[in-house]
């Protein structure tokens, strides 16, 4: 095509684009991208957790597909007249975005582990194809608003802003209003119906004359629309932070509580003195030796998930009162229907960030914090450094005791860096897990408790032991073997994720 078949090109799409029309083709598909960018941290959860390593993985697959989007959107509009793609550039983009919760639940569903790998590509199969072909669009808007080259800096810094503002607005709507409100599934339908949409109208509008109807991009559009119906979700209840399923046991008045990737509590609802796992045993071995039995005392819990804890402590010292910092009021909301919460004066909850929470808590005020909060296999890693632990200790009395519940792998990099954060604080602290998790040769719960007074070593390891169980209580120069050199984890330092799934 020659310069005056070019330009009489561009003045007749001009014609039909006015620039308020392309700016907001922009903004829409810029914040399009951002809304599935945030939804695939939900997508993902229920496989591969929630972690940083999660939210990097998904960072940088969508960066990857905006990079080769725009690249070849670019491309294309030099060569094929925008008119005849921009439509169904559009609606590929929507076909491809309702794609993305079968292709997750599919290769979810086979179990590809947790590690950086199974997170970039599970990520690459929901989000690269939509997050490029949406990106596509912005560079071919450009080429159709471009009627005098004079204006090429107005044009594409205007375009370019619309469309961060898209992203922008994209991002605050889905993270602040939508999660909140909705199902994850509900909003990527809908956001692919809206793309699929626009794409059918923009191709009437623009349609070169005799240009074939998309009818093949369409059709994938509506069997992705009905597959993303069809297939069932793995959450019997999606929260803003979490996928949470209940599962009841073969015992009578057993209940499995799942939150994502991991089993996280166990509720017998006739018998709350029942400590099914063996790390709520261990805390329960601590709980009962740091006091006379049956003495009640004040508690605070960092984290509520089935409220096991709490519910133990109140059967087991009557008087007690607990105040449970629970971050996601929709596990309160499963506590109290399926796993038989009953809150009250003795044990009141309080909805939000532990860490915010914590620094409204008078000091002196605890005998007992109990740490057992998780996001995914990790502790949230604002809630594992020595600020947090140094409000921690101002909290308790000074005989209290803070107990925790993490979980690490060989070589153990976070539970030795969490024992080195709390000696660096509590002047006692001992360990409890089994001997080959203590010799990092194997994974799973290890349980930490600290303290400014000593701690009651023989009798937690004489319950242990009257159970049947072998593991070991650590303390004094063999805690600080199994310690080594590991960091403490501060504000300013603190790769949780890092040292709980290291690259190697």
């Amino acid at each position: 095509m020659g310069r005056a078949g070019a330009a009489e090109t561009t003045a007749a799409i001009l014609a039909v684009m006015p620039p308020l029309t392309a700016g907001a083709l922009v903004f829409f598909t810029s914040a399009a991208v951002l809304v599935l960018e945030i939804l695939a941290g939900r997508l993902l959860a229920p496989y591969v957790g929630v972690t940083l390593e999660t939210y990097t993985g998904i960072i940088g697959v969508v960066l990857a597909g905006i990079s080769l989007g725009t690249w070849l959107g670019g491309r294309l509009a030099d060569r094929v007249d925008p008119r005849r793609t921009l439509g169904p550039m559009l609606l590929l983009g929507g076909a491809l975005a309702l794609c993305a919760v079968p292709a997750i639940r599919l290769f979810g569903s086979l179990s590809l582990g947790a590690g950086p790998v199974a997170i970039v590509g599970l990520a690459a199969v929901g989000f690269f194809a939509p997050a490029a072909v949406l990106s596509a669009v912005s560079p071919t808007v450009v080429k159709l608003q471009l009627g005098d080259l004079r204006e090429t800096g107005t044009v594409v810094g205007r375009l370019s802003a619309l469309g961060t503002a898209g992203a922008i607005v994209g991002t605050f709507a889905t993270g602040f209003v939508l999660i909140a409100a909705l199902p994850t599934t509900p909003i990527v339908v809908a956001l692919g119906a809206l793309l699929s949409a626009a794409g059918l109208a923009l191709w009437a509008w623009l349609r070169p004359r005799g240009q074939r109807f998309p009818g093949g991009v369409l059709s994938l559009a509506l069997a992705a629309g009905v597959a993303t119906v069809l297939v069932g979700s793995p959450c019997q209840y999606e929260s803003a932070y979490f996928c949470a399923r209940v599962i009841a046991d073969d015992a009578a008045g057993g209940r499995v509580l799942y939150l994502d990737t991991l089993r996280h509590s166990y509720v017998d609802l006739f018998d709350p003195t029942h400590l099914e796992f063996s790390y709520a045993q261990i805390v329960g071995d601590v709980l009962e030796t740091f006091r006379p039995p049956g003495e009640a005392i004040s508690a605070l819990h960092i984290g509520g998930g089935g409220f096991t804890l709490p519910r133990y402590l109140a059967a087991t010292r009557p008087g007690s009162d607990s105040l449970v910092l629970e971050l996601d009021p929709t596990i309160v909301q499963i506590a109290r229907s399926q796993l038989g919460l009953r809150t009250g004066p003795a044990l009141r909850v309080r909805v939000g960030d532990a860490r915010l929470a914590l620094a409204d808590q008078p000091a002196g005020r605890y005998d007992l914090v109990v740490g057992d909060a998780f996001g995914g296999l990790a502790v949230p890693w604002h809630l594992t450094t020595r600020e947090f632990v140094g409000q921690i200790r101002r909290t308790l009395r000074p005989d209290g005791i803070y107990v925790v519940n993490l979980i690490d792998y060989p070589p153990l990099g976070f539970a030795r860096a969490q024992a080195a954060t709390l000696q660096a604080v509590f002047d006692h602290v001992a360990l409890v897990a089994p001997p080959a998790r203590v010799a990092g040769a194997e994974g799973g719960n290890v349980v930490l408790a600290a303290s400014d007074a000593p701690l009651p070593l023989r009798a937690i390891q004489a319950r242990n032991a009257g159970r049947g169980d072998d593991d070991v209580v650590v303390s004094g120069a063999r805690l600080d073997a199994f310690v080594g050199d590991a960091p403490i984890l501060t504000d300013d330092y603190a790769p949780v994720d890092q040292l709980l799934t290291p690259a190697t």
